[in-house]
């Protein structure tokens, strides 16, 4: 028990220092990358339509950077995970925001009361879980009728997910990790899906899609070595591809559904 403890605690530290260096990085496009959805996200969560501010859920918080952004708009605010050693990274928020609560939970088969929520985040999370499909539905049970789920989940053929395949196998993480000098871990990314299937599992759990966006080009290589310049190139592919039959390519896909 005590080993299986420091292992949850190690992993806490590491993804608390991941989240820190991802938004902070030196790399320009892994910067750009991250920071660019953080924003989408937080400009949603200010803008969309609920039909109260009472509560809102965030699954899967990480490192908390949402919740101030919800603690300051809605009345109640939940974040819940399966492990509660992730909750911890929130605890500090909790001074400030005492309107914010932490709660251990599956989002599979979530003990949260139904039709308890306005509005439901979840970025970046149902690429960790095996059934994605029940966790949505889960969330669509959790919501008032009319209420919101703002989702976001990397897209399954974007090349940084295909490069990521090869950047963690034994021996290149090393050179990657040298290349980038700081923090780079695994994903942890096991249910990747295209936006058909996302779409699918949204509309099949009852939801009514009102808004989607996709955002994130990553060249690789060209993202490693070409700094700014390249920058700029993935900039302007992103809008390029956007619209286009090549907006599968792209890195994050989001969705702003009703219940």
């Amino acid at each position: 028990m005590a080993m299986h403890n420091e292992m949850l605690m190690s992993e806490k530290s590491k993804l608390v220092n991941l989240q820190e260096t991802i938004y902070t990085s030196k790399n320009p496009t892994r910067r750009w990358l991250h920071c660019t959805r953080r924003d989408w996200i937080a400009d949603a969560l200010n803008r969309v339509e609920v039909p109260s501010t009472q509560r809102a859920l965030e699954v899967g918080p990480g490192s908390g950077i949402y919740l101030p952004v919800l603690a300051n708009r809605f009345e109640t605010v939940v974040a819940s995970d399966i492990e509660s050693a992730y909750l911890d990274n929130a605890r500090h928020l909790l001074p400030a925001h005492p309107n914010l609560s932490l709660q251990t939970d599956d989002i599979t088969s979530s003990a949260l009361p139904a039709a308890s929520f306005d509005l439901i985040l979840c970025t970046e999370v149902v690429e960790h879980i095996v059934d994605s499909a029940a966790a949505i539905s889960e969330m669509h049970r959790l919501l008032k009728p009319g209420g919101t789920l703002i989702l976001s989940t990397p897209q399954r053929y974007s090349p940084l997910e295909l490069t990521a395949k090869i950047a963690f196998l034994p021996g290149v993480i090393q050179l990657v990790r040298l290349i980038y000098r700081e923090q780079i871990d695994e994903t942890g990314h096991i249910n990747l899906m295209t936006e058909k299937q996302a779409t699918a599992q949204i509309a099949s759990a009852g939801f009514k899609v009102h808004e989607r966006h996709k955002s994130g080009v990553y060249l690789p290589l060209i993202a490693e070595f070409a700094g700014e310049l390249g920058l700029k190139l993935e900039k302007w592919m992103e809008k390029s591809m956007r619209k286009g039959m090549f907006s599968g390519l792209l890195w994050t896909q989001y969705y702003v559904a009703k219940a």
